[in-house]
């Protein structure tokens, strides 16, 4: 009884915040047509969808059908003048295990055009920026503007959304655009993310009372598209370190932790045929947390191969292929089984994924969007320091999605 009752006031007061972010968001969709103008642009999104995940907790701890597929979005930019323009977007998201619930600032930032010419175009950001350097980085927080509902978890991992959608601090871009040499886009850019008490426990499980912090988020990547050429080349680097504050309840020590990664990345987008691919290597270093003098380094991989066809001005399809590995050097999984004595699979090594989807344009700000995940392993379920293999006890596992897309 205490448990449905629980279970029904986290029900209700998810939809009074959504109701109430909705509320807000139509309010200002009725007068942001007055906005628009030379100066200010404001732009919008609501979007709800179902999701069936059959085997694991990957949206609720209880398997069928659940509405926790629900993206509310605003963003605006005012251009001050021909130097410095503001911009930002509020949204609000639940989607279950695979992020906090709520609403969130994803960027709220100051864009001075530091230099133009015929060639050069370099901007300067200061503020919560946004994180330009993967393929779909830059639109993951749009639903109609990436490829799929889910994401690529090896590159895209919703467990990092909030973190790897941008910092607060500062990021420069430099753009080139010339004959012969065609364009080329550098990203680079210096920051960190707040952490609240619900991240760490989402990242690291249910025991923890701590807090934890992310110290720096470094990164760069540059893209080169030759001239009159379809293709697109990119390479990035991130260098980032986090840290856990123990408190005197806690079954945890003080901890550290380092990420350094590399990807690269291909894109072709054609008349109606679209290939895109991101492959990277992560080095993860993990000292204390478990016991004072605790270190565990390991190299993970991964990377995707996805193809889209526009079959017609409304309808496009899908696939993808998918890989990643905790650890290159025990990718079966077969030493995190041992070292744990058995109490974590050796699935939870890897994440391999098979998807197929389609999307249909109702009208011009209207997409019904449908998609189809077959996986084996859980490598990328939260939480990961701390995996719980009891409610994910089942190494194939399936998604299914569909989501409805009105924007403005």
């Amino acid at each position: 009884m205490l448990l449905k009752c629980q279970s029904e006031h986290i029900v209700k007061k998810s939809f009074i915040q959504g109701g109430l972010f909705l509320g807000a968001l139509l309010s200002f969709f009725s007068y942001s047509q007055e906005l628009n103008n030379k100066s200010w642009q404001t732009h919008g999104f609501l979007s709800q969808g179902l999701i069936n995940v059959n085997g694991t907790n990957f949206v609720t701890d209880n398997e069928g059908m659940s509405t926790d597929l629900t993206e509310l979005g605003i963003n605006a930019s005012y251009q001050l003048n021909d130097v410095v323009r503001l911009t930002g977007q509020a949204v609000y998201l639940n989607g279950g295990n695979r992020f906090v619930e709520g609403a969130r600032i994803d960027y709220a930032l100051i864009d001075f055009s530091v230099f133009q010419n015929e060639h050069w175009l370099v901007n300067f950001y200061l503020g919560r920026y946004k994180n330009n350097n993967w393929l779909y980085s830059s639109t993951r927080d749009v639903p109609h503007a990436r490829p799929s509902i889910i994401l690529p978890q090896s590159v895209y991992f919703d467990g990092f959304r909030d973190i790897a959608m941008g910092s607060d601090g500062a990021a420069l871009k430099i753009s080139y655009s010339g004959e012969h040499i065609g364009d080329i886009d550098i990203n680079v850019n210096y920051g960190a993310s707040s952490l609240s008490r619900k991240d760490a426990k989402l990242l690291l499980g249910d025991s923890v009372s701590g807090k934890g912090e992310q110290e720096f988020d470094a990164q760069f990547s540059i893209y080169w598209q030759p001239e009159f050429s379809p293709w697109q080349f990119g390479f990035s680097l991130l260098d980032s370190d986090f840290n856990y504050q123990h408190v005197s309840t806690d079954m945890f020590t003080d901890a550290g932790f380092s990420f350094q990664q590399y990807t690269g990345n291909i894109l072709y987008e054609g008349e109606k045929w679209q290939f895109s691919t991101e492959f990277f290597q992560q080095n993860f270093l993990l000292t204390g947390l478990y016991f004072d003098g605790f270190s565990k380094k390991s190299i993970g991989q991964g990377a995707y191969l996805q193809a889209q066809y526009q079959y017609s001005s409304h309808l496009s399809l899908l696939a993808r292929a998918e890989r990643f590995y905790v650890d290159k050097d025990d990718k079966n999984g077969s030493q995190l089984a041992a070292g744990s004595f058995g109490l974590v699979p050796h699935y939870f090594a890897y994440q391999n994924d098979l998807t197929f989807g389609v999307y249909y344009d109702i009208n011009a700000s209207l997409r019904l969007q449908m998609e189809y995940h077959h996986i084996a392993g859980t490598a990328r379920l939260t939480p990961i320091v701390m995996p719980d293999a009891q409610r994910n006890d089942q190494e194939d596992w399936n998604i299914l999605a569909m989501q409805l897309m009105y924007w403005f």
